[in-house]
């Protein structure tokens, strides 16, 4: 049976929780008073239905129905889960909660958004205190899986415990914060970075961009996927983290920040970060963490160098000036052999379970050059804004051998028909003489604007036409026009 859950509010945070259950098959009634709630509900929506199922390598359930409700009274019924997102006021925030209490179920359980208050705050004048509990998510809610759970001692274990299992079944992680504090734990973490933010910018040390660039470039990659303290386990080696508290500890106490309100490193405090950081990662050997460490950053990176974004973009950008791969057909110094359109390392990400190359990158590698010889004839950016471009029709690979992380890669290309609305390509991947795989593609130029089948442009026929000459002589490659073997019998 679909559940429904209440959302009251929403704004940016309040629609990313609607966008999340929706899409996580739970039925969503939501009251916000803005007149403009439904055309931005319905944008927040688009963006998470473009995005969310995309971390997913299963189908998500059917998704939920979103009613949008005129009255708290109306948004509250029938919820098995309120989520308040209301601006962060706390006599609003009281008297939203004295409205719910009046409709809602007393089985319900009210989450609060906020970022700020303590849930004892949130719980005060309540008719029913133990109902509310602090569930402070992280924009994108629909992306980032933290949720901060605090509650109160007047919050019985067993709604802690439904609690953290509603928010695990829409694929978030209920970080649960045993003592209350003012902004939890990650806002106190963002604040100071925050304040000393503004430090440097109004001391004239940096501009926003800067600071950004600090963050975007440098730790804010390793915090993404270790946090903080198992980072500082690494930066420790072998003697792990009591040796990097004793050889970075003394900086606490230098002007390097105007955060200087710190407290002494005791031994007993020393021991107790020490003792928390064994049980969290003393598992794992220092070698085996910075292995892990390695694979996390490499995917990372890899990924912002697909949106061509943040540190990406400096990858991006060295890959330009170092490649040896010629742009244009007049720039190959020898087009009556098959030209090099491929030259890499194999990443880490492209292995498999067994330990090499899985399919799918064979064809990346096959596909990244068809790009290249797309682009040495013409077919560019620019080419492609205009109109014109080519579809792969079909597409044959022969995998003849293994392949692993780090080994260097090259593919030449073979030009086996280029004429008229066709490109048929031959590849051929090595890995120093050995060779690797074979890739043939079928290609139809095609206007972007019919998505039809067209005569491409004269420069791109022309200088296809010259490519297609030179290696009009070539012997047909070995593996050419073959299809699946299939032995009889």
């Amino acid at each position: 049976m679909t559940q429904t859950v209440a959302i009251i509010g929403g704004g940016v945070i309040g629609g990313g929780w609607a966008a999340r259950f929706l899409l996580m098959g739970w039925d969503v009634q939501l009251f916000d008073p803005d007149p403009e709630a439904e055309r931005k509900m319905s944008e927040v929506l688009g963006n998470a239905r473009r995005s969310l199922p995309g971390l997913s390598d299963v189908s998500l359930p059917p998704e939920g129905r979103l009613r949008h409700c005129a009255t708290i009274s109306e948004v509250a019924d029938g919820a098995v889960w309120i989520q308040e997102s209301v601006p962060e006021r706390l006599d609003l925030k009281r008297k939203v909660y004295q409205t719910i209490q009046e409709h809602c179920a007393e089985d319900a359980i009210i989450g609060s958004s906020t970022s700020g208050f303590k849930p004892s705050e949130l719980q005060d004048c309540a008719t029913r205190p133990e109902q509310i509990v602090v569930t402070h998510p992280f924009n994108p809610v629909y992306l980032l899986p933290l949720v901060e759970l605090v509650g109160t001692a007047k919050n019985s274990d067993a709604l802690i415990h439904r609690a953290k299992d509603v928010l695990t079944s829409v694929g978030m992680y209920p970080l649960h914060i045993k003592a209350e504090i003012d902004a939890h734990i990650a806002d106190r973490l963002l604040e100071a970075v925050w304040r000393e933010s503004l430090w440097l910018v109004k001391d004239g040390i940096a501009t926003t961009e800067e600071i950004d660039d600090a963050i975007r470039y440098g730790f804010g990659l390793r915090w993404a996927q270790m946090g903080l303290f198992e980072t500082y386990r690494i930066a420790g080696g072998e003697a792990g983290m009591r040796h990097f508290i004793s050889q970075f500890g003394p900086a606490l106490s230098w002007p390097w920040t105007k955060l200087m309100d710190v407290p002494e490193l005791t031994e007993e405090l020393t021991n107790q970060i020490a003792g928390q950081s064994d049980a969290q990662s003393g598992h794992l050997s220092i070698r085996e963490l910075e292995r892990v460490r390695d694979n996390n950053l490499v995917t990372i990176l890899r990924g912002l160098k697909a949106q061509d974004w943040g540190a990406g973009r400096i990858l991006n950008a060295q890959d330009a000036r170092v490649t040896k791969i010629a742009n244009s057909i007049d720039d190959v110094a020898d087009l009556s052999q098959p030209i090099l359109t491929v030259k890499r390392a194999v990443p880490l990400d492209w292995t498999d379970y067994n330990g090499h190359m899985n399919e799918a990158r064979y064809l990346q590698a096959f596909g990244d050059a068809t790009d290249q010889l797309m682009l040495m004839i013409g077919c560019d950016a620019d080419y492609i804004q205009s109109g014109g471009s080519y579809f792969t029709a079909e597409t044959h690979i022969r995998h003849l051998d293994e392949v692993h992380a780090g080994a260097e890669i090259e593919v030449r290309t073979q030009c086996l028909l280029g004429e008229g609305k066709k490109l048929h390509l031959f590849h051929q991947m090595m890995s120093g003489d050995t060779l690797l795989a074979t890739g043939e593609h079928m290609l139809i130029h095609v206007s972007l604007e019919t998505r039809k089948a067209s005569e491409p442009a004269v420069q791109v026929s022309g200088p296809l036409a010259k490519l297609a000459k030179a290696h009009a002589a070539l012997p047909r490659p070995e593996g050419a026009g073959s299809a699946v073997g299939v032995r009889a019998g």
